[in-house]
């Protein structure tokens, strides 16, 4: 403790200095606890999540509601609003429509002062101080700081305005001041995994997340696979391409990070010229906006991929007999004269029997050109610069789990037993369960990315595509993924994922509550946060089980999920009040909110209210700055005694 106290007295120099800082961290400890936003399953939507980011879960739009519901018009209401959400966009609109653009610069920013006033209130005036914008810094601060009414104010306030406007300052004020009210509307943001697939612009998203002040990810089982793909695992990367192909997503590929298409689009077209690919058509729900030939080259593409993916697989499943994934090796089972194959001990009519690159002798075996596509392939993935600027991101902000502010926070599951006990997982050398199984499954991901290229750390990699779609791998909590199956086999039979006993759990609080104790949340105001099954509302499903224990986000916030759910996805917010849960309608897009002023309807399903406010104190950061001020205040004790001698 002696070396830690004068290291700490290199920053608090005397009793003057320690004594501020002690009164200054008890003070903040008695605010209003900051406001945590929870999205998952964002699957590369980035119109919608951004949206959600710019009106702050629909914080910002209840501010305004709060301040101005007597003296504006909902049409008014809705335009502050959707400035403050895209200021560059609606300025230049207003540009072209506003007879009296100076009047309405005043009377403007007279009101984004007021609501920049509401959103930062909870906060200390040095953090909303460290968040303005540099440049309008000091003139935000007196603005949102001028205390009393008296008239020698009011003209000082009124001439920072008009100084604004009269240097044709206005517009960089509004952005800047937009920014400062997004920016203080979420304090902490919390991805509860799969930012990746199925939506175009994931790329889009992780650039916003590494701008973004304060948030934490969890992986989820796309976001796994991802960073898998970019640690060399073969059979992840022919899985994200074949994805991408399917979404009609190949710009995230190509134009997102650069990785070179060319070679296997060459490869299958001409490999399947003489195949319509049917079953490999895009899933998109408006087929008709390709051409014949985009149509044509991208479901060549997408079958092309996905045979070197299933032998890739079959390849990990022989070299790995713990994966205990035998099932998933159905190219040998093929029967190629009577177009059938045997799954699961059951004979079905296969509806696409033309695989020229398929040897039934070796059917696992890659031609020479399918060797040549993977290989490039995943030389353009291991040195995509920006994608492993990304996948870098994931690593250091996320994790298998969080434990945070007594809530747990995981994407798919905990693997459990029939019976509601924890079930074991072989990984490795290790047999583990419950959270050393995460705590494991995490340090396995980091070795597989950052460790050396040996054979060692090549287990670790191969597992990389485990932990994407194992039968017990957290991420996934499901026995199969019937992707050869949903292809080749009409008959629905084959196509079922029976889901890890996990699920049949989630209703009961017994459980629930020994999952929080296995992960260190007990307490009546913990919850478990899961996202990975989108919950059908549409059917009447209910995203909160056992009596609130659990709270499941993801209600389809991909487009694809929707016709499925019903709904556009759930956001969870978390504030000094309490828990609300809110799901959101479809977002069109970005343009129409512009145009239009629409914005996300949300609808409150759970209001989850706290008897006594919420407070610093009561968070995990409250734990931290207690613990500065114990050891400050041990800094005092020896300055005061003269075990440590003030630098005046």
């Amino acid at each position: 403790m002696d070396k830690y106290l004068n290291l700490l007295s290199k920053t608090y120099k005397n009793i003057q200095e320690v004594s501020e800082e002690i009164i200054n961290l008890q003070a903040i400890l008695n605010l209003p606890k900051g406001t945590e936003l929870f999205m998952s399953d964002v699957h590369g939507e980035y119109e919608a999540f951004l949206h959600i980011l710019n009106n702050g879960s629909g914080i910002i739009k209840s501010k305004i509601d709060n301040i101005y519901g007597k003296t504006l018009t909902v049409e008014d209401r809705k335009k502050l609003a959707t400035l403050i959400y895209y200021p560059h966009e609606i300025l230049n609109k207003v540009k072209d429509e506003e007879p009296n653009i100076e009047e309405w610069y005043k009377i403007t920013l007279y009101r984004l002062i007021e609501v920049t006033k509401q959103v930062s209130s909870k906060y200390t005036r040095s953090k909303v101080r460290k968040a303005m914008p540099q440049g309008f810094d000091y003139i935000i601060d007196e603005l949102l700081h001028l205390q009393g009414d008296d008239y020698n104010k009011e003209l000082y306030y009124n001439q920072i305005i008009d100084s604004i406007i009269d240097l044709k300052r206005a517009d960089e004020f509004i952005y800047a001041i937009s920014n400062l009210i997004k920016r203080m509307a979420i304090d902490h943001l919390h991805m509860v995994g799969d930012i990746y697939d199925r939506g175009p612009g994931a790329p889009i998203i992780m650039d916003k997340l590494m701008d973004f002040h304060s948030l934490d990810i969890q992986w989820g089982n796309h976001d796994m696979l991802w960073m898998g793909a970019a640690s060399g695992n073969e059979s992840c990367i022919a899985t994200v391409v074949r994805i991408c192909s399917r979404y009609d997503n190949l710009a995230t590929l190509e134009e997102g990070y650069g990785i070179n298409i060319r070679p296997l689009s060459i490869f299958a077209t001409e490999v399947y010229k003489e195949d319509e690919c049917e079953a490999f058509l895009p899933k998109n729900n408006d087929v008709s906006k390709y051409s014949n030939t985009d149509k044509y080259i991208l479901s060549k593409i997408q079958k092309a991929i996905a045979i070197i993916e299933f032998k890739l697989e079959g390849q990990l499943v022989k070299k790995h007999p713990e994966f205990k994934m035998k099932n998933r090796l159905l190219l040998d089972k093929i029967d190629f004269k009577k177009g059938t194959v045997i799954v699961e001990g059951k004979e079905y009519k296969m509806n696409d029997t033309y695989f020229p690159t398929i040897d039934p002798k070796k059917p696992y075996e890659l031609t020479k050109e399918e060797q040549e596509v993977i290989e490039r392939l995943k030389f353009s993935f291991t040195h995509s610069e920006k994608l492993n600027r990304h996948i870098n991101f994931l690593y250091a902000k996320g994790h298998m789990y969080s434990n945070f502010n007594s809530n747990l926070l995981f994407h798919g599951c905990i693997p459990l037993k029939e019976n509601g006990d924890f079930d074991k997982v072989e990984i490795l050398d290790k047999t583990l369960k419950g959270k050393e199984l995460m705590d494991y499954i995490e340090i396995i991901s980091h070795r597989a990315f950052f460790g050396e290229k040996n054979e060692i750390n090549q287990d670790a990699v191969d597992y990389m595509w485990y932990f994407w779609c194992g039968p017990k791998s957290p991420l996934f909590g499901k026995d199969k993924a019937a992707t050869f199956e949903r292809y080749f086999i009409d008959d629905k039979e084959p196509h079922k994922e029976h889901k890890n006993p996990y699920y049949s759990y989630v209703n009961d609080e017994n459980v629930c509550n020994k999952i929080l104790k296995e992960f260190g949340c007990e307490g009546e105001e913990s919850h478990i946060i899961n996202g990975h099954v989108p919950v059908k509302d549409k059917d009447g499903e209910s995203p909160v089980k056992a009596n609130g224990k659990l709270i499941v986000i993801d209600g389809g916030f991909a487009k694809a999920y929707q016709p499925t759910t019903g709904i556009a996805g759930y956001t969870l917010t978390y504030n000094s009040n309490g828990l609300v849960l809110a799901k959101n309608e479809p977002f069109e897009s970005k343009q129409k909110a512009i145009d239009e002023g629409l914005d996300i309807e949300m609808q409150t399903i759970l209001k989850e209210n706290i008897t006594n406010r919420k407070r610093v104190s009561d968070t995990d950061i409250g734990k931290r700055l207690k613990e500065e001020i114990s050891d400050l205040k041990k800094l005092l004790e020896a300055y005061r005694e003269g075990g440590l001698k003030e630098q005046l």
